[in-house]
């Protein structure tokens, strides 16, 4: 029996796409892809972030413009600390593996006690997978990978809450939060936003339901996503819809960590069209369910 995929199958469909080649391909120090759906390029110039630019190949419509990112790491926060460089100036080392995946590897060093690594793997022609794992050279607290994915369009900002979607705007604030529960509320507060550079207060709305974001682009009927095990994600936060960021960002881990302890933490970015609130949920569901079959 074949393993369930389930994103794949409500997705992909529903976006009109074809199968294509879910593989990376090595062109100097980037690692490009067109998987029929998306198109576009990991580590552009060779710099340490996710995916961009990207462009919806139905469309041709730019979906990141390459001057920040999708699914890259970016602030590394613990209870006392953050540390700088943060992850997309901090140098780091990629590979490309035999079934097309690629592997970024940020090296402990004197600013930063821990290995850091992110594999990239297409799941389906519109879904990328993002595993984190760190490994830690001394005693962590409250360690923190922040995950950025940054859109460009996607006006409509929605956090994932018992009641629903909710949708962010300016009326709530300029940086607002869905924390998984007061543990994760308290930690979200506990001083490391307000670190330097570029202090930020986070608002909670309201605990989420699940580790979900979503972007919406309601000209092109475009939808973006970006999920996690709620186990491996104590908060989904983003600014209000058309603050110029345009972002969502999932901050993974939220534990600590024994010298040479190593944890994983997953997510996915999903480019889906015109979808319902309960396909998202759907969407949602069958990620889980399939995180959790592995």
């Amino acid at each position: 029996m074949k393993k369930l995929r389930l994103p794949v199958c409500l997705v992909c469909l529903l976006a009109g796409t074809a199968c294509a080649d879910l593989r990376f391909v090595e062109a100097g120090a980037e690692y490009r892809f067109d998987t029929g759906a998306l198109r576009g390029v990991l580590r552009s110039g060779g710099r340490s972030r996710g995916i961009g630019p990207v462009t919806d190949s139905a469309t041709g419509v730019t979906l990141a413009n390459g001057s920040l990112s999708l699914l890259g790491p970016y602030r590394l926060l613990d209870a006392e600390n953050r540390y700088l460089p943060d992850a997309r100036e901090w140098p780091s080392s990629a590979r490309l593996l035999p079934d097309g995946a690629v592997e970024v590897h940020w090296a402990a060093d004197a600013q930063h006690p821990f290995d850091l690594k992110v594999l990239y793997r297409w799941a389906a022609t519109n879904a990328l997978d993002a595993v984190t794992t760190v490994e830690a050279r001394q005693p962590l607290r409250r360690f923190e990978v922040f995950m950025a994915s940054y859109f460009q369009g996607f006006p409509a900002v929605y956090g994932f809450a018992d009641t629903g979607f909710v949708e962010v705007t300016k009326s709530m604030g300029d940086w607002l939060s869905f924390p998984r529960d007061a543990a994760a509320e308290a930690l979200i507060a506990d001083g490391r936003w307000l670190r330097p550079p570029h202090p930020v207060t986070f608002k909670p709305v309201a605990r989420y339901k699940g580790a979900l974001g979503v972007r919406r682009d309601l000209a092109s009927g475009l939808v973006g996503l970006v999920m996690a095990p709620a186990e491996e994600c104590f908060a989904v936060l983003m600014p209000y819809g058309e603050d110029g960021h345009r972002s969502l960002y999932l901050s993974l881990f939220g534990r600590d960590f024994k010298t040479g302890e190593t944890a994983t933490a997953r997510a996915r970015l999903v480019i889906g069209r015109h979808l319902s609130d309960r396909q998202i949920q759907e969407c949602y569901q069958a990620y889980v369910t399939e995180v959790h079959a592995r």
